[in-house]
């Protein structure tokens, strides 16, 4: 009796590739200044064939130009090429998307800007969840909540539903111009999450450095009803290492430097947590005001990093 030898049966493996993250991102562009290193992270985010359509010896309003509003530009149509070879209907997809990116962050107001049942759009964001272009938040240490919300995954998404897909005839008409000047002055408040992110990798360099002073396992955002006030109030990051210890951060990418009230603004909304032991970060694009260093100084549980003060480590 003969015994054969079977051949041993692999199963293919998958891998999956994670985007840059911003320090990564930014050796990309060794020509671009720190400022425009972070727009240009913000528009397309960190995937490395976005990042590929992107020339760092141009400005960023250049390079929004010749990419997004570009119709023979390969990101110009991206979005739209994605979703038609994932999903049978691109058109409720692509409306969920858009009401998304516009502000529409709850399963309520998705629904009624789509104008379809909130139970129809459920199965709709699943998908775009599973596809990595939707994500849920819920805040910071709650892990169900009605108050969840949802928002764009990757930047490149992100500026292509806020910006491009509106102007769309316009840009098929060559009208660059024109759409960047509507563009332009919303690119501030657009970068405001965008930062955020910045921060959040910032904190988790520092921890694994061994330079946080709070050991947290997760990093986000929280939001919720303020009794004292009575409204609704959000804290940009939080980051808990136990019941008695964590950190709050507040993100700030404006021109005008943080003042003091930031600070004491967040103190306050910290105040809504019973940690015993509270650190706090001030982030700011264009730095802080004497008062505001002053009292930091004076509390020594605030840490105050510029973004100068980031890309100096990068």
């Amino acid at each position: 009796m003969s015994i054969r030898n079977k051949a041993p049966c692999f199963k293919p493996l998958r891998l999956k590739l994670l985007p840059f993250d911003f320090e990564e991102t930014c050796r990309c562009f060794k020509n671009l200044s720190d400022e425009d290193k972070a727009l240009i992270y913000g528009v397309a985010g960190g995937t490395p064939q976005y990042l590929l359509q992107m020339d760092d010896k141009l400005s960023v309003e250049d390079n929004i130009k010749n990419t997004y509003l570009n119709p023979i530009s390969f990101l110009y149509e991206e979005p739209t090429n994605l979703l038609k070879q994932e999903v049978r209907e691109p058109a409720i997809y692509t409306a969920i998307i858009t009401a998304i990116a516009t502000g529409s962050s709850r399963m309520s107001e998705i629904s009624s800007k789509v104008g379809e049942d909130t139970n129809v759009c459920t199965n709709y964001i699943k998908n775009l969840m599973n596809l990595g272009i939707v994500q849920k938040e819920t805040p910071y240490g709650e892990k169900a909540s009605r108050k969840s919300v949802y928002s764009i995954e990757d930047n490149m998404s992100r500026f292509w539903y806020r910006f491009v897909l509106d102007n769309n005839s316009i840009i098929a008409r060559g009208a660059a111009d024109l759409v960047y000047k509507r563009i332009g002055p919303q690119l501030s408040d657009y970068m405001g999450k965008v930062f955020e992110e910045i921060c959040k990798q910032y904190l988790w360099k520092q921890l694994l450095s061994g330079n946080c002073p709070v050991e947290f396992s997760s990093l986000g955002r929280w939001w919720g009803n303020d009794p004292k006030e009575k409204c609704q109030t959000e804290i940009d990051i939080m980051g808990e290492q136990d019941k008695i210890t964590a950190l709050f951060a507040e993100c700030k990418w404006t021109n005008e430097k943080v003042d003091l009230g930031v600070l004491e603004t967040l103190v306050k909304r910290s105040n809504l947590f019973s940690y015993k032991t509270k650190h706090y970060y001030l982030f700011s694009k264009s730095g802080f005001t004497k008062g505001c260093i002053d009292k930091a100084n004076e509390m020594r549980n605030v840490v105050l990093v510029s973004y100068q003060d980031m890309m100096e480590e990068i």
